[in-house]
């Protein structure tokens, strides 16, 4: 069975990246995967130390990201770019982890501007080998766009950011299948 992990660079307990992100997970469990959400904001992740082995959570982490089939990043845009927190897991994951992962890319953004984000983190995706799927999510104005609840209120926002977790699992089944 195809494994898919998104992982939630947002440290805040009401993240409209985590909230989007659980969208995302369930079209790829509509596709059949099996999901798992890794939420930054509640392990314990010190920031990376190249001559440190294991730090905090970081092992488990990495076998969790090496076990999927497929991932998908999500991070607020914080000063045009992704957060430091999704920064700081992106360290410790090489290209033991990423190879023949598919990968897609959701960005939630206050204001309007996320295209840096998404460029940036396709092409540090790239670096470490992942297959970076075609389709991906920028969200502008992030707050208004979600209920209270998590849900959407734009029903094409919504089917995108299903299609995006649906993407990811099909493009992960034919990368490892």
């Amino acid at each position: 069975m195809t494994t898919i992990v998104a992982v939630s660079g947002s440290r805040r307990a009401d993240s409209t990246t985590k909230a989007a992100l659980r969208v995302a997970l369930a079209g790829a469990a509509d596709a059949g995967a099996t999901v798992e959400l890794i939420d930054l904001g509640a392990v314990d992740l010190p920031l990376y130390h190249p001559d440190e082995d294991e730090q905090g959570d970081s092992e488990r982490l990495k076998r969790q990201v090496r076990r999927a089939d497929g991932v998908v990043a999500g991070t607020p845009v914080y000063r045009g770019s992704y957060s430091s927190t999704f920064k700081n897991f992106h360290d410790f994951c090489g290209s033991d982890e990423y190879q023949h992962t598919a990968v897609g890319l959701l960005a939630t953004a206050g204001g309007g501007s996320y295209g840096g984000t998404l460029e940036h983190l396709r092409s540090t995706f790239r670096n470490v080998h992942a297959w970076v799927v075609p389709h991906e999510v920028g969200i502008r104005g992030a707050a208004s766009k979600l209920d209270a609840d998590g849900g959407f209120r734009d029903d094409d926002l919504e089917e995108r950011t299903e299609r995006l977790g649906r993407v990811v699992a099909e493009h992960a089944e034919r990368v490892n299948g």
